[in-house]
């Protein structure tokens, strides 16, 4: 290795390190006190990608594995994820420098680099999933969907969850085979870490159908929510009318989690399952009161259409929980303040980072807000997501240590 090179492998573990991309958040942490506050973090991403090989060795079918192994899960590969070019702009540097991040050889580099970030943001605990891997369910091979998310699950679990109690997940369920499904709550509901389920909302199956209800009524038994985690595809056939990402982005982020809510009510899922606790996730909030007063006019208007129905749709989604990222509020902060008061934010609403994509919030964006009391605000951070998990207020040995040390200082300066 020549000089050139050794400076520069050297500048680039400087550079593309967490904690230095995220030395202002840190600042906030401090400035803030949130050692004062349990914070949770509902949404946040790894790149299991980096990890792949690894999950392959999961994978039941030979077949399947020995394809994963030399295909990968990038563009092209055994998945055939549709590609975007969100990667290349924002405000985080991820793909593909990343991998020059140095971490120790042990723990996991997942869990080093999650607790990273975690630390600089000032959250206790994250509710982690993965990310290219979204896109399976718009993979048009669902034998590797389903192959791909018992690995991923049983990898997640070993690996991960298993090792670090800080880190939690609702694992990824592969929509297109319902008795895939069960069968993946049945291995993986007692699990380490395991705090419920998801489904990308990005698929083009009907959640009302008959062969779903046998999964719903094993998650509501179990107490386990339900997740409908947001995406986009450019291969939507509406979507694909759109130019620019900042379209595709905007519109069909909202869009999957609107159809499949619409479809929820409509067909009377929460008096089906009155006890299954939903959570609609990475989708924002501007959506929900359009949602909301649309579906009562026309529930008014047309209430033999939703006969199991018997309140108004927005009664049932006041009841449902939302993840804030990302939290539009560039401009029109009252408009902001209204939906909170319509959707019961602070009981319902769940802090999200969705960390470390570029349209990230951090915990300030909840934190700062002038019109909620400092009770809400702990709700919202951590204190609804402690009850809706069954989680304990453990803070971090960061946050701890900095107890400790505000301690002794008090107890020196009397």
């Amino acid at each position: 290795m020549n000089e050139h090179t050794r400076s520069f492998r050297d500048l680039s573990a400087e550079v593309f390190d967490t904690r230095t991309l995220l030395k202002n958040a840190a600042e906030q942490a401090i400035e803030r006190r949130y050692e004062d506050t349990f914070i949770v973090d509902v949404d946040s991403h790894h790149y299991e990608t980096e990890a792949f090989k690894e999950i392959a060795e999961y994978i039941d079918d030979p077949v399947l594995r020995h394809e994963a192994k030399f295909q990968g899960s990038s563009r092209g590969g055994i998945t055939s994820e549709s590609g975007s070019y969100q990667e290349i702009a924002g405000r985080i540097t991820r793909y593909p420098e990343r991998k020059n991040e140095i971490v120790p050889p042990k723990p996991h580099r997942d869990i080093v680099l999650m607790e990273r970030w975690m630390d600089q943001l000032g959250v206790d605990i994250a509710v982690m999933f993965p990310t290219p891997m979204l896109n399976l369910s718009n993979c048009p091979r669902h034998e590797v969907e389903v192959g791909l998310s018992f690995a991923y699950n049983r990898w997640l679990c070993d690996t991960i969850l298993e090792k670090e109690p800080r880190i939690k997940s609702m694992l990824y369920l592969p929509f297109h085979d319902p008795e895939a499904c069960c069968r993946i709550i049945e291995e993986f509901g007692e699990r380490k870490g395991v705090v419920g389920f998801m489904v990308t909302a990005t698929h083009y199956t009907r959640n009302y159908q008959n062969p779903y209800m046998k999964m719903y009524a094993m998650l509501q038994e179990r107490n386990m929510p339900l997740g409908f985690h947001a995406a986009f595809t450019w291969a939507d056939q509406s979507l694909q009318l759109t130019n620019r990402f900042i379209a595709v982005h905007g519109l069909g982020f909202t869009w999957c989690n609107m159809l499949h809510m619409a479809n929820w009510l409509v067909n009377g899922m929460p008096e089906r399952f009155p006890k299954l606790k939903t959570i609609w996730i990475e989708s924002g909030l501007a959506w929900i009161p359009f949602m909301m007063q649309r579906l009562d006019n026309e529930f008014m208007m047309r209430t033999s259409d939703a006969p199991l129905l018997k309140r108004k749709p927005s009664d049932y989604m006041r009841e449902m929980f939302f993840t804030s990222q990302p939290m539009e509020m560039v401009d029109n902060r009252k408009a902001l303040e209204v939906t909170f008061e319509m959707i019961n934010a602070p009981t319902q609403l769940l802090y999200s980072s969705d960390y470390p994509h570029w349209d990230m919030d951090l915990p300030s964006t909840i934190y700062d807000l002038p019109f909620i009391d400092m009770q809400a605000k702990k709700n919202i951070l951590g204190g609804n997501a402690q009850k809706l998990f069954n989680l304990e207020p453990v803070l971090s040995p960061v946050k701890q240590a900095r107890l400790a040390a505000r301690t002794a200082a008090g107890v020196a300066a009397e």
